[in-house]
């Protein structure tokens, strides 16, 4: 019985040991999940003192095929949406609709992070006062760092595919993604804007829109634009009317797919959007298209 209680103790203390070095006596002492294929890799600070975390997702094949380069999707807000492009890109491989394709999430570096406050200050391109955030509206700044830094750090240490390049993003990101679409279109060959924030300080980029469409420039690229059919009409008012000129606008190289998520809020149409998203815009890439044969 001695014995007995001699090894019970002697477990209890191990346990409580390995929880502590896990993180405290309410760690649990089990191996944590992690995504497959996954890295992250921490950026320099920036001269705006930004310090960037890409999550990168490697397609299963990457290792096997050494000379091949794979289409790259870089999404905003990678915390909360790297994980939704990785969960659904099995399933769209799997199905034959997309290519294998790289996954970039472009996030913070650091621990206990206030991602609300952190993404405020550069995914949208003017101040947004009437959130409360008059210091935000640094969307310029993100994109001069995505284009010269980010974009050809990605391209020197992963074999991607330069010609095929997507950027995707919900909410703001699909804000940002907007108006890089407008500003530098052909920094990407697709976009796919989930629930974009159209409408705010008054539709800033609805105007931006307008003076883009009067210098007549080209597109050279497909642009998936989704909304949720249960969001405030006030939020996607802006989007419908944006939504309503892109049918009309001749412009030059422009697919485009605008999509109604049936039944969802402003969360929840996001993994549709984004299933639907990169099916549009990876469509002409796809290893099979229609019905299963």
């Amino acid at each position: 019985m001695k014995t007995k209680l001699a090894r019970m103790l002697i477990l209890a203390a191990t346990l409580s040991l390995g929880a502590e070095l896990q993180g405290g006596p309410d760690a649990r002492p089990f191996p944590p999940h992690v995504i497959p294929n996954s890295e992250l890799r921490v950026l320099p600070r920036t001269v705006a003192g930004r310090q960037y975390q890409l999550h990168i997702g490697l397609p299963g094949s990457y290792g096997r095929n050494p000379t091949r380069h794979y289409p790259v999707v870089f999404v905003t807000d990678a915390y909360w949406d790297f994980q939704k492009i990785a969960a659904i890109r099995g399933s769209l491989v799997y199905d034959k609709l997309v290519p294998e394709f790289i996954i970039v999430g472009l996030g913070y570096a650091g621990q206990g992070l206030d991602y609300d406050k952190l993404r405020l200050w550069e995914l949208s391109p003017v101040p947004l006062v009437s959130w409360g955030a008059p210091d935000s509206g640094h969307a310029a700044e993100f994109l001069h760092t995505l284009a010269t830094e980010i974009i050809p750090f990605v391209e020197r240490e992963y074999r991607v595919d330069p010609a095929h390049r997507v950027l995707a993003g919900s909410s703001l990101g699909g804000l940002f993604t907007l108006y890089t679409m407008y500003t530098h279109p052909e920094l990407f060959s697709a976009y796919v804007a989930a629930s974009p924030a159209v409408g705010v300080e008054n539709g800033w980029l609805l105007d931006y829109e307008l003076k883009f469409a009067a210098t007549k420039r080209a597109v050279p690229a497909r642009l998936f634009i989704s909304v949720g059919g249960f969001e405030s009409p006030d939020f996607t008012a802006d989007s419908y009317r944006l939504n309503d000129r892109i049918k009309v606008r001749p412009y030059p190289g422009l697919a485009y797919e605008f999509r109604v998520i049936e039944g969802e809020r402003h969360s929840g149409m996001q993994f549709e959007s984004y299933v639907r998203g990169l099916q549009f815009v990876f469509a002409p890439l796809a290893p099979e298209s229609g019905p299963s044969r």
